[in-house]
């Protein structure tokens, strides 16, 4: 629908990356409110809307604007089937991709042919996600991340700034990917990566 007025849930930095998102997109999208729980937040603005709390969400569409995964899939459930997806102008996003409600693709992202982008999925700045991968629902792909062919995301993980995930590598239910990691193996869910090793285990994958 052009014009259409959506929320963004969240006046955080992610939420002002999402809202200059909709100013830089095709999809005819444009803020109606600006939401956030933090009450200290209300009545300020953010890029020029005013900050109002959850209430001022009435029957439109919107977007859940924060960076936290757990955080943002928690406040997404009872939302489902009102949540839209958002590219920014500047993504490639191959005709193919399915792109889940509630996901975003920052400025300068690429997405090609085969992939699968879950709910609520970010794609941050600059990051690149090769043919047949599939991001899990809640994931987090970093600025400057760049996966390999038929690289699979699980639910809720997080990959850091300048990750590399070579091809066909499994990353598990809320892993997180320390910033600058170079990913060789599959990682077992829950685990934490730093310096090309896994240093909390998690359950194995």
């Amino acid at each position: 629908m052009a014009n259409e007025g959506i929320f963004v849930y969240g006046a955080g930095g992610h939420g002002r990356v999402v809202v200059d998102t909709l100013s830089n997109s095709s999809t005819g999208y444009r803020v109606s409110v600006v939401v956030d729980d933090d009450a200290k937040l209300h009545g300020e603005k953010l890029l020029g809307h005013v900050i109002r709390g959850r209430e001022a969400i009435l029957g439109e569409r919107g977007l859940v604007a924060i960076g936290d995964n757990a955080a943002r899939l928690r406040i997404a459930a009872p939302l489902r089937g009102r949540l839209v997806s958002l590219v920014h102008r500047t993504a490639f996003v191959a005709r193919d991709v399915p792109i889940g409600e509630g996901s975003v693709l920052m400025a300068h992202t690429v997405v090609t042919v085969g992939a699968q982008i879950g709910d609520c999925v970010i794609v941050n700045t600059g990051a690149t996600i090769d043919h047949d991968c599939r991001i899990g629902d809640g994931a987090h792909i970093a600025p400057g991340c760049h996966l390999c062919g038929s690289v699979e995301v699980g639910v809720g993980a997080f990959l850091g700034v300048g990750c590399l995930v070579v091809p066909g590598v499994r990353i598990g239910r809320g892993a997180f990917i320390c910033a600058g990691q170079t990913i060789t193996r599959d990682v077992p869910d829950g685990a934490r990566v730093r310096g090309a090793r896994v240093v909390a285990e998690g359950r194995k994958a």
